[in-house]
Order: C-alpha cells, then sequence, then structure tokens
C-alpha cells in the first residue's frame, strides 16, 4: 500500500540543488563506469585567473547535457575538467595587483613573482571549481589537470624537444607582432584588428643629385620612416620607369636608400611609391628579403625609440615621436598633405594595447607538415563538424597557415628548454635540465629566458590530460579514452585551438584527437553585441543560478541554441527554463501526493490512452536522441519541452483523473501503477536538460517504478537507462484516433475560452462523423466519451457515426465546429445569453480586423522588413497569422449564431 508522498508546495531548487550534486559526487557517480565502448570530452579549459561568464555557462551547459546523455547510455563516460594558466592573461592580474602596492615585477624578481602568481591561481582555482559544481558540470573530478601540472609540463617539454629533431622548430630573428605593454611577442591569432581612426601621411623623399626632384610616398606611420631601407615602385608604372636604381635621401636621418621594383606594389593605392620599413611592417619585411635589403629596428622592447634613430627621436614613445617627426618634415619642406581615415589597427587581445611589428629573435613552429596532415585527416572523413559550413573555415585557414611564434617574453609560464653555452655559443635543447654543454662540455650555460605561448600546452590538452607523457600510457587512462569523442566549442577559438589540437594529435598520437566537432555561436545581448563590462550588458550565471536555478539555465540555453547561430538572450529569458522545472515539479507533486491508499499492479493492462502516451514518449526518446546525437541541442530541448508540457501534462496527466475518480479501486491501482511508471521514463526522458529538478523528484518514486529496460532499478537517474525508442510502442493508428479526440477537446476549450463559459458550467455537445473510416474513429469516441467530457468540461455528449442523421439543431442556440471528419454541434445557449455573446463577438471582430490592418501595413513596409532585427518580423508575421485565424474563427462563430436566431 502506498502512501502519499509530499513535495514542497513550491518549486525551490536552492533547497536540493547542492545537496543533489554532492551526492553524486560521493557515489563516484561522474567517474566512468562499465566495460562498453568510451565517450570522452575535455572540457575547454577556462583561464585560471578569470571567473566564469555566462559563455563558459553556455559551452559547459552543453557538454554537460551530451555528458550526461552519453553516460545514461551505458557508455563509459569520462569528461576531463582542469584549467589554463592562461600566461599573458595571469601575468597581467598579478602585475596589475602589485602595481596597486607599489611593486613590480622586477623589484620581486622571477623566482618570487612566480611564487605570487602560484599563490593567484590557487584562489581562483577554488572559485571556478565551485562555479562548475553550481551549474552542475558532471566532471570526474578526481582526474582534473592544469595546463602547468607536473605531467603536462613534462608533456610540453617532450613535444618541444622533438618538433626540434623533426626540424619542425627554429630559432630566428623574424619581424613578430610585439605588445609593448605586455613586453611580448604574439602569435597572428592573438592580435585583434579593430577599425580605428587614424591620418594618411603624404611625404616626399628628394633624389640624391637632383634638386627639387622627389618621390612622393603615403603613410598612416610616418615615424617608421625612420627605419626606412627603401622605397618601392611596380615594375610596370611608367611614372616611375627612370626612379628605379636611382638613389634618395631620407629626410631627417640623410641616409641614402634605393628605389626598387617589385610586383608587390599597387600602383592605384595611394601615390604608387611604398616605403619600405622592414623591421617594422611584415610586407616590407617579405619584400626586403626578396631585394637583400637590412632591416634597421628603431623600437625597444617598451616601445620607445631606440638608438637607430636620430639623437632628437631616442627615448620617445611611438606617438610622442610620430608628432615631433611630422612637425620636423613640415619644418624641412618634406610634407605635402594629411587626411583623416579609418583602417584597421591590430590590437593585443589582452591589454588592447596597439600592436607593434617588431624584428626580434624568437621561436617557430613549422606549420606547414602539420597542417597538411591535419587537412588530409578531414579530407579521409576522420573529422566531422557540426555544423558542417565551419569545414570550409577550417580548410581555409589551414591552406594559408603561416609559422607559429611560441616564444613569449614573460615570466609566467612553461619555461623554453632551450640553452646556450657561453664559451661555444651554440645553442642546444634538452628533454632534462642540464648541467653542461653537450657540444663542449662547459658549465657556463644559459636558459632562454623567455616562456612559451599559453596554446603550446593548450594544444595538446587531448592527449596529455590522459597521461599521454607516462611510459605507462598503454594501459592508463590514453589507452581507455584516447581518442576522445568530441570537443564542444565556441567558433572565435577554432583557430587559436581547435586546429592546433588537431595537428598536435596528429603528430605525437598519430591519431585525430576527436572525431565530432560542435562549433556552438557566441551569448550576446537582445541586440546582437557581445556581452561585456564596458557595456553593462553581461549576465552572471552564478546569479542567474541563483535567482532560477542551475537546471533553468540549462535549459534554456540548450532550448536556445541553435546550430550555426549566436544566441540573443537577456534575464527574463531564463524565466522559460524556470517555467519548465516548475511544471515538472508541479505535476510530479500532484501525482505523488495522490497515492494514499494505492497498490502498484502488476503487469497492469494499457487502456488506449495509456497506449498513446507511450507512443508518444517513444516518438519523443527517438527523436531526441538523434538530436543529441547530431548535436541538435535546441531541436532536442525543444522536443522534451513540447512532449512533457503537451502530452504528458495537459492531456495524459488530465486523462488519468477519469480513472483516478472513478470509485473501482483495481482502476486505480491500474491507472496510478502506469502513470507512475511513465513519468519515472518520462523524468529518464528529461534528466539531461533539467538533472537537478528531475534526481530530486525521481529519488521520491517507489521503487518498482523505477526499473531500467533491463529490469535492473537504479538509485541515482543519473545512472540510469535513457528512455529508447522500441518499434513494438509505436502506434500510428492510435496516435490518429487520439488526434481526432484532441482536436475535438480543443475546440470546444476554443469555444469555452472566447465565449467566457466558466467551468463549472457543463455544456451538451453532439457530434456528427463522415462515413468510411469516420465510423472506427466514431467508435473510439463513444467509447472514450467519458474522457472526452472530462477534458472539454462536457454534460452531455452524443456521437452520431456517419450516414445514420443526427437530431438537428431543433432547440437552437448551437455552435458547429469543423473538423476533419467530424462536425461537433455544441449548444452554447444553455450556458449564457446569446444576443450579449453576439454584442462581445462584434465588438471583438471589429477590433481584430483594425489589427490586422495594421499588421500588414507594417510588414508590407519595406523599411520595417529591411531594418528591423528578423525575430521582430518573424513575431509580427507570427501574431498576423495568429490574428486571422481568430477573426475566422469568430465569423464562422457569428454566422452559426445568425443561423440559431433565423430558426427561432
Amino acid at each position: 500500500m502506498l502512501k502519499a508522498i509530499e513535495l514542497e508546495k513550491a518549486y525551490n531548487p536552492r533547497l536540493f540543488e547542492d545537496a543533489i550534486y554532492q551526492r553524486w559526487k560521493d557515489s563516484g557517480a561522474f567517474a566512468p563506469r562499465g566495460t562498453g565502448k568510451s565517450f570522452t570530452i575535455v572540457i575547454p579549459p577556462p583561464n585560471v585567473t578569470g571567473m566564469l561568464h555566462l559563455g563558459h555557462g553556455l559551452n559547459n551547459s552543453l557538454q554537460d547535457i551530451i555528458i550526461r546523455f552519453h553516460r545514461m547510455r551505458g557508455e563509459k563516460t569520462l569528461w576531463i575538467p582542469g584549467a589554463d594558466h592562461a600566461g599573458i592573461a595571469t601575468q597581467n592580474v598579478v602585475e596589475k595587483k602589485l602595481r596597486a602596492q607599489g611593486v613590480r615585477r622586477q623589484d620581486l624578481g622571477r623566482e618570487k613573482f612566480v611564487e605570487e602568481t602560484w599563490k593567484l591561481t590557487a584562489e581562483h582555482h577554488k572559485i571556478i571549481s565551485r562555479q562548475l559544481a553550481r551549474i552542475g558540470a558532471s566532471v570526474d573530478w578526481n582526474r582534473e589537470r592544469f595546463t602547468l601540472d607536473a605531467g603536462l609540463s613534462k608533456a610540453v617539454r617532450e613535444v618541444f624537444v622533438t618538433l626540434y629533431e623533426r626540424d619542425l622548430l627554429y630559432k630566428g630573428n623574424y619581424l613578430v607582432n610585439w605588445c609593448c605593454s605586455c613586453g611580448t611577442a604574439l602569435s597572428d591569432d592573438e592580435v585583434e584588428h579593430n577599425e580605428s581612426p587614424g591620418k594618411m601621411y603624404h611625404l616626399r623623399y628628394p633624389v640624391r643629385g637632383e634638386k627639387d626632384r622627389f618621390i612622393e610616398i603615403a603613410t598612416t606611420r610616418p615615424e617608421t620612416m625612420l627605419g626606412d631601407t627603401a622605397v618601392a615602385v611596380h615594375p610596370e608604372d611608367q611614372r616611375y620607369a627612370d626612379f628605379v636604381g636611382k638613389t634618395l635621401i631620407l629626410p631627417l636621418t640623410g641616409r641614402e636608400i634605393p628605389v626598387v621594383a617589385d610586383a608587390y606594389v599597387d600602383k592605384k593605392f595611394g601615390t604608387g611609391a611604398v616605403k619600405i620599413t622592414p623591421a617594422h611592417d611584415p610586407n616590407d619585411w617579405e619584400l626586403a628579403k626578396r631585394h637583400d635589403l637590412p632591416a634597421v629596428n628603431i623600437l625597444t622592447p617598451a616601445g620607445r625609440l631606440n638608438d637607430e634613430v636620430p639623437e632628437a627621436y631616442r627615448g620617445l614613445t611611438v606617438q610622442k615621436a610620430r608628432d615631433l617627426v611630422v612637425e620636423d618634415l613640415k619644418n624641412g619642406g618634406f610634407f605635402v598633405k594629411e587626411k583623416d581615415i579609418s583602417h584597421a589597427v591590430g590590437h593585443c587581445y589582452r591589454c588592447r594595447t596597439v600592436i607593434e611589428p617588431f624584428l626580434s629573435e624568437q621561436w617557430f613552429v613549422r606549420m606547414k607538415p602539420l597542417a597538411e596532415k591535419a587537412l588530409a585527416s578531414w579530407r579521409r572523413g576522420e573529422l566531422v563538424f557540426y555544423p558542417r559550413r565551419w569545414e570550409h573555415t577550417y580548410e581555409h585557414w589551414l591552406s594559408g597557415i603561416r609559422d607559429w611564434c611560441i616564444s613569449r617574453q614573460l615570466w609566467w609560464g612553461h619555461r623554453i628548454p632551450a640553452w646556450t653555452c657561453g664559451d661555444c655559443g651554440k645553442t642546444f635543447v634538452s628533454r632534462v635540465d642540464p648541467s653542461a654543454c653537450p657540444h663542449c662540455g662547459s658549465a657556463a650555460i644559459t636558459q632562454d629566458p623567455g616562456v612559451l605561448d599559453t596554446w603550446f600546452s593548450s594544444w595538446l590538452w587531448p592527449f596529455t590530460t590522459l597521461g599521454w607523457e607516462d611510459p605507462s600510457c598503454k594501459t592508463s587512462d590514453y589507452a581507455a579514452f584516447y581518442p576522445t569523442s568530441a570537443l564542444i566549442t565556441a567558433y572565435d577559438i577554432i583557430f587559436f585551438w581547435v586546429a592546433r589540437m588537431i595537428m598536435a594529435g596528429l603528430e605525437f598520437t598519430g591519431k585525430a584527437p576527436f572525431r565530432d566537432i560542435y562549433i556552438h555561436g557566441l551569448i550576446r545581448d537582445k541586440k546582437g553585441r557581445k556581452m561585456s563590462k564596458s557595456l553593462g550588458n553581461g549576465l552572471d550565471p552564478l546569479e542567474l543560478v541563483d535567482e532560477f536555478g542551475a537546471d533553468a539555465l540549462k535549459c534554456t540555453l540548450a532550448f536556445m541554441c541553435a546550430q550555426g547561430q549566436d544566441i540573443l538572450i537577456d534575464k527574463d529569458s531564463f524565466k522559460l527554463g524556470s517555467k519548465f522545472a516548475n511544471k515538472i515539479w508541479n505535476a510530479s507533486r500532484y501525482i505523488l501526493m495522490n497515492l494514499e491508499g494505492c497498490s502498484l499492479a502488476a503487469n497492469p493492462e494499457l487502456a488506449p490512452v495509456d497506449r498513446w502516451i507511450y507512443s508518444r514518449l517513444n516518438g519523443a526518446a527517438g527523436y531526441i536522441t538523434e538530436a543529441f546525437l547530431s548535436y541538435r541541442l535546441n531541436e532536442a530541448a525543444q522536443k522534451a519541452y513540447e512532449y512533457f508540457w503537451n502530452d504528458f501534462c495537459d492531456w495524459y496527466v488530465e486523462a488519468t483523473k477519469l480513472s483516478m475518480k472513478s470509485g473501482d479501486d483495481a482502476e486505480r491501482d491500474r491507472a496510478v501503477t502506469v502513470l507512475l511508471t511513465v513519468l519515472a521514463e518520462s523524468l529518464r526522458l528529461l534528466h539531461p536538460l533539467l538533472p537537478f529538478v528531475t534526481e530530486e523528484i525521481y529519488g521520491k518514486l517507489p521503487g518498482d517504478c523505477k526499473q531500467n529496460g533491463d529490469g535492473r532499478q537504479e538509485e541515482l537517474l543519473i545512472n540510469a537507462e535513457y528512455p529508447s525508442y522500441r518499434d513494438g510502442r509505436r502506434d500510428d493508428e492510435g496516435e490518429e484516433r487520439f488526434s481526432f479526440l484532441q482536436d475535438l477537446v480543443r475546440q470546444i476549450r476554443t469555444l469555452r475560452a472566447e465565449c467566457a463559459i466558466t467551468s463549472d458550467k457543463r455544456l451538451r455537445c453532439e457530434a456528427r462523423t463522415g462515413g468510411g473510416k469516420s465510423r472506427e474513429k466514431a467508435a473510439f469516441l463513444q467509447e472514450n466519451a467519458g474522457l472526452v467530457k472530462l477534458l472539454a468540461g462536457l454534460g452531455d455528449l452524443r456521437v452520431v457515426p456517419g450516414g445514420t442523421g443526427g437530431a438537428g439543431d431543433e432547440a437552437g442556440g448551437a455552435i458547429v465546429l469543423a473538423g476533419q471528419d467530424y462536425e461537433a454541434h455544441v449548444y452554447i445557449a444553455e450556458a449564457l445569453n446569446m444576443t450579449a455573446l453576439a454584442e462581445k463577438f462584434r465588438r471583438n471582430l471589429e477590433r481584430d480586423k483594425k489589427y490586422v490592418s495594421s499588421l500588414e501595413a507594417k510588414i508590407s513596409n519595406p523599411d520595417f522588413i529591411k531594418n528591423a532585427p528578423p525575430e521582430l518580423v518573424d513575431g509580427e508575421k507570427r501574431k498576423l497569422a495568429e490574428t486571422k485565424e481568430r477573426t475566422g474563427t469568430i465569423e464562422a462563430y457569428l454566422k452559426d449564431m445568425a443561423g440559431t436566431k433565423e430558426r427561432e
């Protein structure tokens, strides 16, 4: 005998979410189970000094949904957490903290500074771990990794030395992107180009030995002229044909520079003559190599002009030097004109400082050989992008890849494992810290002071997190879980990280590191703007969890995350997930509080409505499974919502009230048993999307209702079996018949709402069906007349099969509802004043027709279609369709009412 089970009256996730997460963690639910095939995801490691923002909330929510789904399918599932040491970002945070105390990192020294940085990372790591737990991330905490931990540090050194041995790593003087604020080189991918206001300056360089003869050039950076080593023109530009080979006098310096011809020059841009500054422009650097021109570096690492320039400019910042150079050019008669322009300017992706092209000795990885392997792997079908359009971006980027500058002039990070001998002058690399030079035996060796790019450890993440560097890796997690199964990440780091991981995996393991690559969009506000502190439009995921619950966060983000699209969202958006969780809670609460005195029936017989709900559940399970497997998480969430809210709550739970109130104990027990079993399976269906509320309710259910398909029971829903599609449950005919019943009920409900007929007033209805197959539907309707009366609020229902005739409307007062294969005559005159109702309908019709006209005018306006956001346009079109449908319904009602009056 069952007892009533009380859930809290109001859904309040704060009462159980933390406790449930701890229960999962303590039970080992996040660890891989079983011996079946594995499914593995490595978390995109957040920067250790950052707080999780809503973008992290989205990414980790999507990963958690997929992980929970595969775990419930019985796969040996592993989700590896971890954090990135984030070289530049972390060093910036620590230096800023020190500056507030009046201390520079140089005052502390390298060792002390690194100690301070480790302290900060430890503090922030705790915060990030708590945040992940709060949003419900079911990661295996026992396998957590950090890009600077001992294992990964060993792997990084192994990879660096191996690349060097394979001639895929070299050191040389090359032009790099230099951040003067961070004091380090950056890779091309770490430079963000933004449109900025600037000026185009026209200057003239005099020809040596030819009075009053000049070449006019145009530049946005006049201070760099102090490092010019040539002027270039196009070989086919007749304007400058006789200048080629001549020598110019560089203004302000007196240095002589040649005029060279090169097809790189665009004859139509500017004056057609280009100043060449090899040490401060990447295109000029390439041109200089073709013409054997020298490179004059005019900057210090701090971004000030050095001793290569005239004394008047030494020590000045770039901007101050620019102002003084322009002034001196004007005074010297070398200035022609200037004009305002807007152009793309490179900025450091971390501190937003303007990037200076800078000639410096750095370490580089030869990327072309690695890229060729990554392209070949994709072409062999070893990599699949979701959505597929990202494959073209991947191919384009790898086809035009440049060598990767991996050295950084920082103190925080993986120290470069390279040494230079003070005696023989040779540079060498080593897997272990050496005590002497391997070439001459001298102990006078010095390690490279730089560190490796943060991404150099991150590109190894899929296999180094699994212990690749360990000699026993063949029997470790690496053997069991590599290659991983899927990567889930935003499109903004496809080049930084995704492509590089593929290259590293193929080069060092011989296998692509994952097969599925799900690239999701970015979180934006309702105006389409990226969320940021400066705009004040950011949303803190933990504040959202506090207000709405972790399930609301996860479900809402999944519901709105369509493949290939950014998510436009605001705080109110999360009410969607909250309302759904509340619906699950309230429906379950109603069921559980009505168990008093019931007994679970053994092998209960299924009524038609039971077979219908099982068929609907079966269809939903099949659809959602396919959606999850193809990373259409929004479609999975929408189908789950539709099934539970509409099919289960609005129809099935309501329908079971007929059996619950029948007075027949056996029938009540039968209905309760099926209802609880369907609820349990529905909770399993919803669990990946709303894990906390489903786990809390599942734990309250009687044990016999919680059996998996194989008869086993799982105490924790997280470990239960996910519902699978079964052919034996499919009932197309049953669904068609029930759809017929639903359509009749919906029409009567709509009529009641339009007429404002209260629920206590029971209506009389005569349903007339057509001939042929409709007779079967009539029989089904007659068999389930009690259910129709319950759901539609009818006092009397007469079913008239096709061809047998009906009673007609002699009594009058009926409105006819027409559906497929039936007419329903609903006698509303017995419940209200028809004259007053007709007047109300006419007023509503007049109002709605005016609204239709205004909507049609708006939608036909080309400016509205062109300028309004697409979702607003779609919304207005939807309103128009709904209003037209409502006016048609009311017109039909009025027509029936007029006919009734004539008969009277």
